[in-house]
């Protein structure tokens, strides 16, 4: 029987992994969503990454960056032949992006592995973490198999994300949207992110509007808001927070 690896968008679903499920457990600790992703190579990427997130997490130092998230990316490369890959991935643009990266490693180390993508029941789409034990078995069980074509062709998603090509990236969509669907959904959120004419891109527009109808900048009554109405961008507090506080600076 062939080896198994589990590879999770974050440290939240490691812990409510069901012990049912025999495997390696291997987590992408990144929000590549946020932040200059610019970097010739992976070499270069990292030190991007390690600066960016150690400039704007508190007590976060770069030596973390490689100590806590480029050593799982690693064993992402070092994956054998013939294993089997399972990528836990929710639908909304943070781990989709997330997982773009994720499979472009696979694709470029590919050694004959079987991949195959689980995701959240339809409702819960954006969210892991509101399942239970019996609802992830069945996930598991009903998981989507990824061929190699399609396998390339995601894997190029990362390389245009890279270089903010939205167009070609909405074609690749095209290719795989029977049985991808939510492919689309998050590169439309991601084009509506940037700003256009003058305008500021979704986030910030909803972010001033929830700001402006509760007459508040408390922050955990902001951030609550923007997930009921933006889920589809997954941010957490980190990505909200330095919206929030240039939406501030820029009032003074």
């Amino acid at each position: 029987m062939s080896e198994q690896y589990h590879i999770l968008n974050g440290d939240a679903l490691k812990h409510q992994f069901p012990d049912a499920i025999k495997g390696k457990l291997i987590v992408a600790r990144e929000c590549l969503v946020d932040g200059s992703v610019e970097g010739k190579n992976l070499s270069e990427l990292y030190e991007t990454r390690a600066l960016f997130i150690s400039q704007n997490l508190e007590g976060f130092e770069i030596r973390d960056y490689y100590e806590k998230t480029v050593t799982e990316f690693t064993k992402i490369q070092s994956i054998p032949s013939h294993s089997e890959i399972n990528l836990w991935f929710e639908e909304d643009l943070f781990c989709q992006i997330n997982l773009w990266f994720v499979i472009n490693l696979i694709y470029t180390n590919y050694n004959n592995q079987t991949i195959y993508l689980i995701r959240p029941k339809a409702h819960l789409e954006y969210n892991f973490g509101g399942m239970n034990n019996e609802e992830l078995l069945n996930a598991y069980s009903n998981k989507t198999r990824i061929e190699f074509s399609e396998l390339k062709e995601l894997s190029r998603l990362w390389a245009l994300y890279q270089k903010n090509e939205c167009d070609e990236m909405m074609s690749i969509t095209q290719k795989l949207d029977h049985k991808f669907p939510f492919l689309k959904k998050a590169i439309n959120a991601l084009i509506d992110r940037l700003p256009q004419n003058g305008s500021p891109g979704r986030p910030v527009k909803t972010l001033i509007q929830i700001m402006e109808e509760l007459q508040t900048e408390d922050f955990n009554t902001i951030f609550g808001e923007f997930n009921r109405r933006e889920a589809i961008y997954g941010f957490g507090d980190l990505q909200v927070k330095r919206i929030m506080n240039d939406i501030i600076s820029n009032r003074l």
